[in-house]
């Protein structure tokens, strides 16, 4: 285990990697003294994933752990600002809002693009940098290696998507990014969960699974977005500083934690074989 600013929290020897890009909270202090609220700031997290997915450690996976603020940065984006959803709703990679819509910064306090940049190299290039450098080290022991990045989001956000979220969204870019085979894998999991799921949905996968998907290398990367009601007690609809985030319930998110333990365990066995 590594400081919690390293994004490499736990280094193991399983040809499968969890990337956690959006667990992080923290905000430098600069930062923080412009935004409208530190609530609204850390509001989008992917609350309690690293909770959910603790139990990868007993499968000896690697695990790639945001420490800062998707605010800050937001490290499941293109680099260079290109929209992974053309014509869709979506936030960027320093988010000027929340995905309701509502200002981030006080006005006239917004990051510009020479403050961007420098955030890139101070807070987006490590964490990419500690996943290539994950991904190499165990591509060189093993033939494959599966790249499974972790995310969820709460089940009804209107601007982002009609109606209620399926519980499980598998992402894997129209097919792009994984070996056709261990895409039908993890399809048959979820579907036989019991839970309502799709595959390459409204979340086809983010910056993480598009560029670091090359199966053609032996390289295969899914995006797996949770709706929150899956794992937690979210009450549907507006949340607000007095009921956001709800705290994690081991016993209740039990369900939900079996079929992913089931999902991992066939990235390990696939790339494995």
């Amino acid at each position: 285990m590594s400081d919690a600013a390293d994004p490499v929290i736990r280094r193991g020897r399983a040809p499968l990697v969890l990337s956690l890009p959006h667990v992080g909270t923290a905000i430098p202090d600069d930062i923080e003294a412009r935004l409208v609220s530190p609530w609204l700031a850390r509001k989008d997290a992917d609350w309690w994933i690293d909770e959910l997915y603790a139990f990868a450690a007993e499968l000896d996976a690697t695990i790639v752990r945001a420490h800062w603020s998707r605010t800050v940065i937001d490290l499941n984006r293109d680099p260079t600002g290109v929209s992974l959803y053309p014509g869709q709703a979506t936030t960027g990679l320093c988010p000027l809002e929340t995905f309701d819509g509502e200002p981030l910064y006080r006005p006239g306090a917004e990051p510009n693009a020479e403050e961007i940049d420098a955030r890139n190299a101070t807070y987006y290039q490590p964490y990419h940098r500690a996943l290539t450098e994950e991904i190499s080290r165990l591509r060189n022991a093993n033939e494959r290696v599966v790249i499974y990045d972790c995310h969820s989001i709460r089940s009804a956000i209107p601007r982002l998507f009609a109606d209620k979220l399926p519980v499980f969204n598998l992402g894997t870019n129209n097919g792009v990014s994984a070996d056709p085979a261990l895409i039908k894998q993890v399809a048959d999991i979820i579907a036989t969960s019991g839970r309502s799921h799709v595959v390459d949905g409204r979340f086809k996968g983010g910056y993480i699974t598009r560029h670091y998907g090359q199966p053609e290398n032996g390289i295969h990367a899914l995006q797996m977005e949770l709706a929150c009601r899956g794992y937690i007690r979210e009450a549907l609809g507006p949340v607000s500083e007095a009921n956001w985030p709800v705290a994690f319930d081991a016993g209740f998110a039990a369900p939900t934690r079996l079929t992913l333990q089931a999902v991992l365990t066939a990235c390990v066995v696939f790339a494995g074989n």
